[in-house]
């Protein structure tokens, strides 16, 4: 394996550049070339978007036409598609003849040689019985339309249902005269129902279910019309897809999500891969783009318990051998938002580029750079409010005349804006009787900045639940050691598959004494939260730094991360002359493993022609979060200083500690948080808790326990600081109750790994 195949660039954002053949640098001055094999002229391009809400018989799901609204303001707004040129089928206008209709009339009949085609799906799937047996199971997979019925006796017995099988899928891609094709499938046919927090996007087992006589009939009139032999129908589909790209939201064995996100849902495969392509501006080969969005995925569904991992089949000319993702060209910038509407000085925005984790951060008073097609900062545009992806903003302080604002102008964050009441939602088991839950509801309630939420409605961080007798088997199944006993409340993960370590009691604790016992751990994570996701900005921090983790004693790279626009100022960059760890192994998650006892060290590398303040944090998989920089108490306010073009090592070899990989095991994160101003207030809470602990005269790290939180607020009233003062964002003043941070003057990122036993 290549040294770049090896190097993991793990960040907050789920719209990390790590690809599995190039690394950030070489995609951002490298990859225009993909571009070149596509043809000269300007092809049309034709997009069928189809989102399924409102299934009847208690299947509806929440997301799927919010789905449809993602991937039709990306193809608009970053790939250069009309909107006439895209029709969207949603609810009752997606029967199973509105569907085949639609792909007919708008792709088949309209598409020549060399346009381009998307056609997405979002909406439940299933299987039936294949006749041919294409698969070992022998069973087709499907995609379910609004007025597909299970038969009567289902799941006793089964019977026809009015499904459109990947057979026929595959006729109708066959069908289209070009080979710019690409279908996106974000559903599943694996489980049903809910996990937990999620709506699975499957209607259950299709074993018993058969295809329709409509279904048959529909197949064999496209035979006849592409002259087609049922034998060479069989032989083509059992070589792969017909044309172009098939991406799928999930393997065949998982759960695609249907998830709630701040006051929206969306489904989870279709957010993360919007999201990406938002931030991408290199034309990456669709193959790499879809193995980072899998990435990414992967990491979202670490951090919710519910695995799901895109596949993706290709069928390439060889003119398309290397095309980007929807064989279109990206756009030269990235941007956290586009203009949709315009009134004056008031607009509308789409706010399709913001990763879910740091939304609560942009929900009034965030700040946009205006940008123009070179990236030019023309104005600022305020976030007055936000429903969903959907905010409405002002022009600031720059005469209309002077900003052209116009639908399609691309906004890119300058000032997040974070309530100081930050909560931590989370979710009530629905396995509880109605007592049960009334008690946890109102034992939860009792805690400051904890907000208890019913499943199923809005997004929770963690689920306070019991570990009954079928979960705990679950867990067994998953090898899981030290499992806490049957009937002991605890915490859960989202997908209610996964427990939070170390969060369990005794099984006769009674639910009040249990949130009680809980209380240190969710401030604990309540800290975490803020600090690893809501100021997480590696995608838009302007300052140009890199981190590594490295074997210590030694140049060999653990993994390493950056800001992708700070970093593109190659002209200030420091140069890496670091080499790959050559034993990393890694997660089924992609994350890398550090055995139980590794050395480690970061080097830091300020890029920028001033100093910085640098404080890293790691977070363990129970909560717990650790200082590891600064760790000098004496007082100065420099201890956190990294002098401009300078790289510091950490710990030094002087400091007298090692930094050594230890229990408990599972997933950690070291978060690095760097500022242009000082970070005096959370130094002096640090150096407070140093001498409290007589270690003031020591350089060590220290372990946060009751302080975790006012150290957490400490930080952020430093980074507001530096945001607020001066006024120098051209007079914008940000109200109280908020904390800014400006990306001109922080970059917070993360590193995230597995401990493992030796």
């Amino acid at each position: 394996m290549s040294f770049i195949k090896r190097r993991q660039f793990l960040q907050f954002s789920a719209s990390t550049l790590a690809t599995l053949s190039l690394n950030q640098l070489d995609i951002i001055s490298q990859g225009k070339r993909y571009g070149q094999v596509l043809a000269q002229n300007a092809p049309r391009k034709l997009a069928l978007l189809v989102g399924i809400n409102e299934y009847p018989n208690g299947l509806a799901l929440k997301g799927c036409v919010n789905d449809v609204m993602l991937q039709k303001e990306l193809l608009i707004h970053r790939f250069g598609f009309k909107d006439n040129d895209i029709l969207t089928l949603t609810d009752k206008q997606a029967t199973r003849k509105g569907i085949l209709t639609a792909f007919e009339d708008h792709l088949i009949k309209q598409a020549k040689r060399g346009d381009v085609v998307v056609f997405h799906f979002s909406g439940h799937g299933s299987q039936v019985v294949d006749p041919d047996r294409d698969s070992p199971d022998g069973l087709n997979s499907t995609f379910v339309p609004i007025d597909s019925i299970l038969p009567p006796g289902f799941p006793v017995s089964g019977g026809p249902v009015q499904d459109i099988m990947g057979h026929t899928l595959f006729l109708l891609m066959y069908a289209l005269k070009t080979d710019n094709v690409t279908v996106v499938l974000d559903s599943c046919h694996s489980g049903g129902g809910t996990r937990g927090n999620f709506r699975v996007r499957s209607r259950g087992d299709g074993s018993i279910l058969q295809p329709s006589t409509e279904e048959f009939e529909y197949q064999k009139q496209w035979l006849q019309r592409l002259g087609l032999s049922k034998q060479k129908f069989i032989e083509l589909r059992r070589k792969g897809v017909a044309r172009g790209v098939v991406i799928a939201a999930a393997k065949r064995e998982q759960y695609a999500s249907d998830a709630s996100f701040s006051n929206f849902y969306a489904g989870a495969f279709t957010y993360e891969l919007t999201q990406y392509l938002w931030q991408q501006t290199a034309d990456e080969p669709v193959t790499t783009a879809i193995a980072n969005v899998g990435r990414n995925t992967k990491e979202l569904a670490r951090q919710t318990g519910n695995p799901q991992e895109p596949e993706i089949e290709v069928r390439f000319s060889k003119e398309n051998y290397n095309s980007p993702i929807y064989f279109t060209r990206s756009p030269a910038l990235s941007a956290e938002a586009v203009i949709t509407k315009v009134t004056g000085n008031q607009v509308e925005l789409w706010l399709g580029g913001l990763d879910s984790q740091t939304l609560e951060a942009f929900n009034q008073d965030a700040i946009f750079t205006v940008v123009d097609a070179k990236g030019g900062e023309r104005g600022l545009v305020k976030l007055e409010s936000r429903t969903g992806l959907i905010g409405k903003g002002t022009l600031q302080n720059t005469p209309t005349q002077r900003v052209k604002l116009q639908p399609g102008t691309l906004l890119q964050e300058r000032i997040r804006s974070i309530p100081n009441n930050l909560s931590l939602k989370i979710g009530v088991d629905n396995a509880f009787d109605n007592n049960t839950a009334k008690l946890a509801t109102q034992a939860l309630q009792g805690l400051q900045r904890i907000e208890p939420k019913p499943l199923g409605t809005v997004e929770v961080q963690y689920i306070f639940g019991r570990m009954t007798q079928d979960r705990y088997q679950k867990l067994q199944k998953q090898k899981i050691s030290n499992l806490p006993a049957v009937n002991s409340f605890g915490l859960f993960l989202p997908s209610l598959e996964q427990i939070i370590p170390a969060s369990f009691g005794n099984s006769g604790e009674t639910v009040s004494a249990a949130v009680m016992r809980l209380q240190p751990k969710l401030k604990s994570l309540l800290a975490a939260r803020i600090v690893k996701e809501v100021l997480g900005n590696t995608n838009s921090s302007q300052i140009n730094l890199r981190v590594s983790m490295n074997i210590a004693g030694s140049k060999e790279v653990v993994s390493e991360t950056f800001p992708i626009r700070g970093i593109q100022n190659m002209k200030n960059t420091v140069g890496s002359n670091q080499a790959p760890a050559s034993s990393v192994k890694f997660s089924n998650s992609g994350v890398i493993q550090l055995p139980l006892s590794t050395e480690i060290a970061f080097q830091v590398e300020n890029n920028e022609s001033q100093p910085l303040y640098v404080s890293i944090l790691v977070i363990d998989a129970q909560g717990e979060m650790t200082v590891i920089f600064p760790n000098n108490w004496s007082g100065s306010e420099n201890a956190a200083l990294i002098e401009a073009k300078q790289k510091r090592v950490i710990p030094e070899t002087d400091d007298g500690f090692k930094l050594t990989i230890g229990k408990p095991l599972g997933f950690s994160e070291a978060l690095i948080i760097t500022s242009t101003t000082p970070l005096r207030t959370s130094l002096k809470a640090l150096q407070q808790i140093a001498k409290s602990r007589g270690v003031e005269n020591r350089n060590t790290p220290i372990t946060l326990t009751d302080e975790v939180l006012e150290v957490t607020n400490s930080l952020l009233d430093d980074l507001d600081a530096g945001t607020r003062g001066n006024n120098n964002v051209q007079g914008i003043a940000l109200p109280s109750g908020v904390r800014g941070i400006d990306v001109k003057k922080l970059a917070a990122m993360a590193i995230a790994f597995e401990v493992v036993r030796s």
